[in-house]
């Protein structure tokens, strides 16, 4: 397998591989990377649908990107994914599956022209103060301090970031910052999360520092992303004669090592049958999940707290348990701070009464069809670090005429609320919302009244939603393809590739296209994560609008750095990055 760039093989249809009508492939888990894997197999490797099979422990496919109407329950999010311009293996993706919106178009010709009709922006980030918005809303507010720690940050190799927190390389300047209130609530960052990661995440949307407050570097499908996403994943599928195995739950792969290969030989599962392998049958999994063990509540329950392992981390510590190279599930799924982020809610508000709440910050109407939020208002002084947000409506096919959906998730538990005294994760439903109309101003004495009568809310414990983000070491994530591994390969965001991001739609489908690639050995290469960090246009303009649209003479430096600069800028006269400063603002 080999990195590529630029467009020269990018829609190249690669030969078919060796034998591969003598091949069959086991994808074990139904979400977005097992089904990108499926997808890959059959376009890319060119192997028949009917040899693939599906073996989800589940009775629906989707994983993470979920989106249900649950009769007599409601409607239930229990969290959407950002995505942009440059996510290129899940393009590459789309590209190739049939619209289920539009005729003789694929999802990314529908995604395309919906993002270029109604381009996402977003009117208001952060709130405070009841229902006011924060009036420096739209600064970094960074200190130079605060600058210098990300640039260093930016600038440390990342073996050097090893068993560091986020809380160890920043000063309390950078975490009273806004930067840091859009970044922590944006991608469910905690103080306490690898540093790492969190590395990785600049470098790899650099390029997008400036859509960071308004929101405009992002994209959001136009229905939950299990109807806008997955259905059609499904529909093609099935559509090739994938075999699709629900409540099929793989407890254990048996993995031979003899001989200096690494051969799954057999599929063990929960209710004690087993499937026998070869060398032929290829085996990729997806090794633990965020929503693993999820529990919903109601409207007048909470969501049950637990911290069950599910069927994904029973057969990773499985695996693991075989093999060094196989990573350290226990890494990511114990032992999880307890003010991490564990609920999250779906409100329904069942008539338009709550719309000029949300009209007074978004200035846009809940029901015209178009961007409402634009992404999530965070509310920053609320105790939980609520945040919240409507994206189009309808969010679902199946909402009445004036039903909207919002939803609700508070970064820190195990702390009390503003207006109800209590931690987000021992709440029902009605009194999460409750605390959410307490920070959008309505009076107090009708919130009770209003949420009983007029919404319908379902929140949901998640015990690892943000276990990506745990501190980690080499090796801790299995490679794509571990060493001398002839037939299995692993999917997902507990598996490792270079430089991507986690808790991403990108990561789980460019780990999906390497593993299909690596174990065809498919004549074509993965497109390269874009590399806006070696850009320098993309640095000057990280620069210029990380320093509030400062221009370098503007910034606050000390002498010597100022002096410097002076000289620095002379020399600089007449050649090209002169140039790359103007347009980027800093001169």
């Amino acid at each position: 397998m080999r990195y590529t760039n630029g467009n020269y093989e990018a829609f190249v249809h690669p030969k078919k591989p060796g034998n591969v009508e003598g091949k069959s492939a086991y994808i074990v888990g139904a979400g977005l990377a097992g089904l990108a894997a499926a997808v890959f197999l059959i376009r890319d490797g060119q192997m028949s649908g009917s040899n693939i099979h599906i073996l989800e422990e589940l009775t629906l496919s989707g994983g993470s990107l979920d989106g249900s109407f649950i009769p007599h329950d409601g409607f239930v999010v229990r969290g959407g994914r950002e995505m942009e311009n440059h996510f290129e293996c899940l393009w590459d993706l789309f590209r190739s599956v049939p619209s289920l919106e539009m005729d003789n178009a694929s999802v990314l010709d529908e995604f395309y022209y919906l993002d270029k009709e109604d381009p996402n922006s977003s009117n208001c980030r952060i709130i405070h103060k009841r229902g006011h918005r924060v009036s420096d809303d739209g600064q970094f507010t960074l200190s130079p301090k605060a600058q210098d720690e990300i640039v260093k940050l930016f600038m440390t190799k990342e073996e050097l970031l090893v068993g560091k927190k986020i809380e160890d390389c920043f000063t309390e300047e950078f975490f009273e910052s806004n930067f840091w209130l859009y970044w922590c609530s944006m991608f469910a960052f905690e103080k306490w999360h690898s540093a790492i990661e969190m590395r990785r995440y600049i470098m790899r949307f650099i390029h997008h520092i400036k859509g960071l407050p308004d929101f405009t570097a992002l994209k959001f499908t136009k229905y939950n992303q299990y109807e806008s996403l997955v259905k059609p994943l499904i529909t093609y599928l099935q559509s090739q004669g994938v075999d699709f195995r629900y409540g099929s739950q793989v407890e254990n792969i048996e993995v031979d090592f003899s001989e200096n290969k690494k051969v799954a030989k057999t599929i063990k599962f929960a209710d004690g049958s087993s499937s026998a392998l070869t060398e032929n049958d290829l085996v990729f999994v997806t090794n633990g999940s965020i929503t693993e063990s999820s529990t919903q509540g109601s409207p007048l329950e909470p969501a049950p707290i637990t911290h069950e392992l599910g069927g994904s981390w029973k057969l990773w510590k499985n695996l693991s348990a075989q093999s060094q190279e196989f990573g350290h599930p226990d890494v990511f799924c114990q032992n999880l701070p307890k003010e991490s982020w564990f609920v999250s809610a779906t409100v329904t508000w069942k008539n338009l009464k709550i719309q000029p709440y949300f009209e007074k910050l978004t200035h846009r109407e809940l029901r015209s069809g178009k961007v409402v939020t634009g992404g999530i208002i965070t509310v920053k002084d609320s105790n939980w670090l609520l945040s919240f947000t409507t994206h189009r409506q309808p969010h679902f096919k199946e909402q009445k005429d004036q039903e909207t959906v919002t939803w609700v998730y508070g970064l820190l538990s195990n702390t009390e609320g503003n207006f109800i005294k209590k931690p987000i994760e021992e709440c029902t439903g009605e009194e999460i919302t409750q605390e959410l109309l307490y920070h959008l101003g309505m009076p107090i004495d009708e919130i009770a009244d209003f949420v009983h009568e007029n919404t319908n809310t379902i929140p949901v414990y998640m015990p690892f939603i943000t276990s990506y983000f745990m501190l980690r070491e080499p090796g801790d994530r299995p490679l794509v393809v571990p060493k001398d591994s002839v037939n299995l390969a692993f999917l997902g965001n507990f598996a490792e590739t270079k430089r991507d991001t986690v808790f991403t739609t990108e990561y789980s489908v460019r780990t999906a296209m390497e593993a299909v690639y690596q174990l065809l050995d498919v004549d074509r290469g993965v497109p390269e994560v874009y590399a806006s960090a070696y850009d320098l246009r993309a640095l000057a303009g990280s620069v210029y609008y990380l320093s509030d649209k400062k221009k370098l003479e503007e910034m606050d430096l000390p002498l010597i750095k100022k002096q410097a600069l002076k000289l620095g800028l002379k020399k600089l006269k007449g050649t090209y990055i002169e140039e790359v400063l103007k347009d980027a603002g800093l001169i």
